[in-house]
């Protein structure tokens, strides 16, 4: 039966303009987002098919062009629609993260870390530079590894901070097995980085690291 002959209050677009996205479960929102389904399947079906294929919606939206493409109902349009609303929601959170205090705002802190991390199949390390205010000045990727390791150079995270003026970092770095959980080498880098920051009078305020859920504090954990 297509979500037209549905009754108004099991339609997905219609239960999320009553009740908000956040009552909607992946599989509606995704249904909202392909908008039509299958012959005899509907947009509801189809999106649980593909989440079921995928391993769910994290699987779906770090899918490659050819992974995705293959998935029934889907092409080029879709996923350039994807990569569209995947862009948009990472410059929102910059711009969020723009407007307010990266050192008093963790949230917004790490949501934007989050968005821009998590997704990475390799091990990415990025810093957030600040100013004197601790607003945010730039944020930039500057090493990548491999699956399970990037090789970071502390001169080359003082040497940015200088050029840019910057009075304090906050450093990140994901793990691409999705365990959050900082590891030996992560703390020692953390303690070479501090080092290194301090002799130029720049203060590192915070390292997380990113995984499947809430990114952990270096900070929170007393290990800064």
């Amino acid at each position: 039966m297509p979500i037209t002959d549905w009754p108004a209050g099991e339609r997905p677009r219609e239960r999320l303009l009553a009740h908000g996205a956040d009552a909607l479960s992946d599989a509606e929102l995704l249904a909202i987002f392909l908008r039509t389904g299958s012959r005899g399947v509907s947009a509801v079906d189809l999106a649980r098919d593909l989440l079921n294929r995928f391993g769910g919606l994290r699987g779906l939206l770090e899918a490659d062009y050819q992974q995705f493409c293959a998935g029934p109902g889907l092409g080029d349009a879709k996923y350039a629609q994807l990569q569209a609303v995947l862009a948009m929601a990472r410059r929102y959170l910059a711009t969020d993260l723009d407007r307010g205090d990266a050192l008093t705002s963790p949230r917004a802190t790490t949501a934007y870390l989050r968005a821009q991390l998590r997704h990475q199949t390799r091990e990415v390390f990025a810093c957030l530079f600040l100013d004197n205010r601790h607003r945010v000045l730039r944020f930039e990727e500057l090493f990548q590894g491999t699956i399970d390791a990037a090789a970071v150079y502390p001169r080359e995270v003082v040497r940015r901070a200088l050029a840019l003026n910057a009075a304090a970092v906050i450093v990140a770095h994901n793990h691409p097995s999705g365990v959050a959980e900082p590891s030996r080498a992560d703390e020692q880098i953390t303690r070479r980085l501090q080092e290194a920051l301090a002799v130029v009078d720049i203060r590192l305020l915070d390292h997380f690291v990113v995984g499947d859920g809430e990114p952990v504090s270096f900070a929170e954990r007393g290990l800064l």
